[in-house]
């Protein structure tokens, strides 16, 4: 069903003290549509008298530690925005938590995007969230995250109305009224929902898993392993929107190690440790780190195995080095879950690639994974080998099959 809380409003956040005839013009148009709209001024230098304003900037840089005389004294922007983007972001958790929050709009360039889009990160997935930025056709994916939010070009600077930028405003208003107005999605009934990571070379064995899960009643999602994909993962495992997760494609970890581009940054799988959930893990892809093009790989790994997978897609192998490393690591981060964690390991290829007959297959550099993982791995927690490759559905049904143990387990 739509929101029908009456004291709900649509909060707009921007620097009122540079950019005030569009945020008036952007208060309107939502006003016009027949909505409750807070104004809220992150702006540092001054603010406006052409509306009101629910909060000001002192209070957000109060809420953020920070007084606003100092800030501005202080002249160091970097420093002045993470502090305005940290006081809105404790004042949306607040509205949120009150239930008042209907939606979030913003507008700005780069200081005003930074704050706007750091501000959303405690929101809920679902909550209407657009900006309206001369950075949106730029790689903003650090700031936005794991957030469902709405970028759109502002194409001409956002310093004043005109014909290019109203009828943007006007849409961009227009856009956050019917995203509020999408009824929620009436919510089947699942025995629970299991978070699932795959990539390319193990869509065989992800495919499979969740055939099987929700053939036993389970909603699954697949997270692709792309370093966003990851990040989205781990979020959202935090948001407890998961009660187990299977991390059968690690490779993530891989490119973190050994410096490739689809990293998902030092805090992958710690997010289903942290929460306590039932967790299975694989070596999935940890047979390999992705590159570019063939020109972009660092000259330390000229001598190397590579596959070209795309034609901007390089894949390099692991060797018994990294993939030893990389086993001690991810028992060093499962080992708190103790009884909650299995590991499935399967003996004839992590990837596509890696199986037998393919360009990756290396047993060693797979069995260094296993001796890394069984120096720093507690006793108790059961390693579980499959003799297959991880595409075979016989370690689709190993895996499945301990998780649902570890879920029922944990129930009982």
């Amino acid at each position: 069903m739509p929101q029908t809380n009456t004291n709900q409003f649509f909060a707009v956040i921007g620097c009122f003290d540079t950019k005030p005839e569009v945020f008036a013009h952007l208060r309107r148009k939502l006003e016009e549509a027949g909505e409750s709209v807070e104004m809220v001024n992150v702006g540092i230098m001054g603010s406006t008298d052409l509306f009101p304003i629910a909060v000001e900037s002192v209070e957000i840089a109060e809420r953020g530690g920070a007084n606003l005389e100092s800030l501005r004294e202080k002249k160091d922007r970097g420093w002045a925005l993470e502090r305005m983007a940290e006081g809105c972001r404790h004042l949306l958790q607040e509205w949120q938590d009150q239930g008042k929050l209907k939606g979030v709009i913003g507008m700005g360039g780069g200081g005003g995007t930074f704050v706007f889009l750091s501000a959303i990160q405690s929101l809920p997935l679902g909550l209407p969230k657009v900006i309206i930025s001369t950075l949106a056709t730029k790689d903003v994916s650090k700031l936005v995250g794991a957030k469902d939010v709405v970028l759109i070009p502002s194409v001409v600077d956002v310093a004043g109305i005109n014909s290019v930028i109203e009828p943007i405003i006007n849409q961009a208003a227009a856009a956050l009224v019917a995203m509020a107005k999408v009824p929620l999605a009436e919510t089947k009934k699942y025995k629970g929902t299991i978070a699932i990571s795959m990539f390319g070379n193990t869509t065989d064995c992800v495919n499979t898993c969740t055939h099987l899960l929700e053939a036993k009643g389970y909603e699954v999602m697949a997270f692709h392993a792309n370093g966003i994909g990851g990040k989205a993962m781990e979020a959202l495992i935090r948001e407890g929107v998961f009660d187990a997760v299977m991390d059968l494609t690690t490779t993530e970890l891989a490119d973190e190690f050994c410096g490739g581009i689809l990293s998902a940054g030092p805090d992958r799988m710690k997010a289903a440790v942290e929460m306590n959930l039932p967790l299975v893990i694989a070596p999935g892809c940890l047979d390999m780190v992705n590159f570019g093009e063939p020109q972009s790989i660092p000259d330390e790994f000229v001598n190397r195995t590579f596959y070209h997978w795309a034609p901007n897609v390089t894949l390099m192998r692991t060797n018994r080095q990294e993939n030893q490393l990389l086993g001690n690591y991810m028992a060093t981060i499962t080992n708190p879950l103790k009884d909650k964690v299995a590991v499935i390991f399967p003996t004839q290829g992590f990837s596509q690639v890696g199986e037998t007959g393919g360009k990756f297959y290396n047993p060693e550099a797979d069995n260094a994974w296993l001796l890394g993982l069984r120096e720093k791995l507690d006793s108790a927690i059961p390693i579980i080998a499959v003799e297959s490759s991880i595409n075979h559905p016989d370690f689709a049904h190993a895996a499945v099959n301990q998780l649902i143990e570890l879920i029922e387990k944990t129930s009982r």
